[in-house]
């Protein structure tokens, strides 16, 4: 629709108030008179009336002022619209959505994993994890477990009682008759013996025999059936570095077991003597192990590779008595009694019920502190020092000499000349190198024998 001009005057309400002065922006001109609203309707038009159209009215009742219709006032102090200023900037801020969006995301996680939780307690699904499938358990003969297996249903721990007390042993199964073997020092002065299998079968035990000397002694189980006698070795067919495996009751803890070496052979050692006379000294050419060896070891087979029996272990060696450090266990020295030395006497105590030693007529002065063993100038009771008779005299030893050598090995002293004599067996030969008055000579013993403690 085009504008167009009119002469009438403004309608009232694009009027402004009497006396009020023009409201206008300086530089803002005057409305053209009977200019339009800017909507498309001519001035003083209805909105919705047609050109020509009388605006409509509201009649008013008979003799009262018709109602003035209340209109906006274009140059009025409060404005139409209100002009957009862009976003509210009190809203949300982008940290505020992303610590609300990680709010929400744990406290769903936390949720959805309870709920798993309780799922998996409440579902009939057993819950595996993974493992290694059953294999066989065999192993190799030579093995430390193989060894064990072998062995172990032929190894007993003795507990002893006594006058002095108790005490707990080892030893293991000679035949089938029921021979046992162990050391003496711990039946010694027995009075009731019980013998335990691995099994854990337990029995009363009789004494067989003992001998102090060599630290060994045999008991008999009776009425038991399925027992599994230890094969034997040969104690000379070991060397030093081969692999031991050791069985016991260190500490009462029966079918232990433990492993190392043959750390040394020969090694002279000697053990008891709390009599205080002697009679209850044993002397031993030991076989040296580092196999742990604690007490209640004392007894228990060493075996070889083969799980053969090639020595009885007897003793250890601790720190010195007066070290404060001192270790009461195993320090990696323990010492065995060859199996040859324990089958000879073994067979003897279970024979008669005691062991016969080696010997060769000379009584020793063992205040002597030179190299060597030196025979004394007299024996007990004033009688002479080389016996009668004796194996010594038949050889030409005299008193006064000094014994070196024993079959080519040094002797240091008069425990090991008795050591390495009681290594052999009665009548045997030995070669004996004497240092007398200075001088060198060798002499050809043939060993007897004497009785036992």
């Amino acid at each position: 629709m085009a504008d167009r001009q009119q002469t009438d005057p403004a309608p009232q309400w694009w009027s402004r108030p009497e006396g009020t002065a023009d409201g206008r922006p300086a530089g803002v001109p005057s409305p053209r008179p009977g200019a339009g609203d800017g909507t498309g309707q001519e001035a003083g038009q209805e909105p919705g009336a047609e050109d020509g159209a009388p605006a409509a009215q509201d009649a008013a009742p008979d003799g009262a002022a018709p109602a003035r219709e209340v209109r906006y006032d274009p140059w009025g102090g409060q404005p139409l619209q209100v002009v957009d200023r862009g976003r509210d900037r009190r809203g949300f801020r982008l940290w505020q959505v992303a610590a609300l969006s990680a709010g929400t995301a744990l406290l769903a996680g936390g949720i959805g994993g309870y709920v798993g939780v309780l799922a998996e307690r409440q579902s009939s699904t057993r819950l595996e994890l993974p493992q290694a499938a059953a294999a066989d358990k065999g192993r190799a003969p030579a093995s430390v477990a193989g060894i064990a297996a072998t062995a172990l249903p032929g190894v007993v721990t003795l507990h002893v009682r006594g006058e002095k007390g108790s005490g707990t042993g080892t030893g293991f199964v000679l035949d089938e008759q029921g021979h046992i073997l162990t050391n003496n020092h711990v039946v010694a002065d027995s009075k009731e013996i019980a013998v335990t299998f691995s099994t854990g079968e337990s029995v009363t035990a009789e004494l067989v025999g003992r001998d102090s000397g060599y630290d060994l002694a045999v008991v008999k189980v009776s009425g038991v059936r399925g027992l599994r006698p230890l094969s034997l070795g040969n104690s000379e067919n070991v060397q030093v570095g081969d692999p031991v495996v050791a069985i016991g009751a260190p500490f009462d803890l029966s079918n232990t077991v433990t492993s190392g070496i043959i750390s040394a052979t020969g090694r002279p050692v000697t053990a008891g003597g709390d009599k205080g006379d002697g009679s209850d000294i044993s002397y031993v050419d030991a076989l040296q192990t580092d196999a742990p060896i604690n007490p209640g070891n004392s007894g228990g087979p060493l075996l070889d590779a083969k799980a053969h029996v090639v020595g009885i272990n007897s003793a250890i060696r601790g720190a010195d008595k007066d070290d404060p450090t001192r270790q009461g266990g195993s320090i990696g020295l323990g010492f065995a009694i060859p199996i040859n030395q324990g089958k000879r006497v073994a067979e003897e105590l279970i024979r008669t019920g005691r062991a016969t030693h080696p010997v060769i007529g000379v009584t020793l002065d063992m205040d002597y502190t030179g190299d060597g063993a030196r025979v004394g100038d007299e024996g007990e009771d004033g009688k002479p020092s080389v016996v009668a008779d004796g194996p010594g005299a038949h050889a030409g030893i005299k008193a006064g000499d000094v014994i070196t050598k024993v079959d080519g090995q040094r002797v240091r002293g008069g425990d090991e000349l008795i050591i390495k004599i009681r290594a052999h067996r009665p009548g045997d030969p030995l070669t004996l190198t004497v240092l007398r008055e200075g001088r060198e000579r060798t002499l050809r013993v043939v060993l007897g024998s004497a009785n036992g403690s």
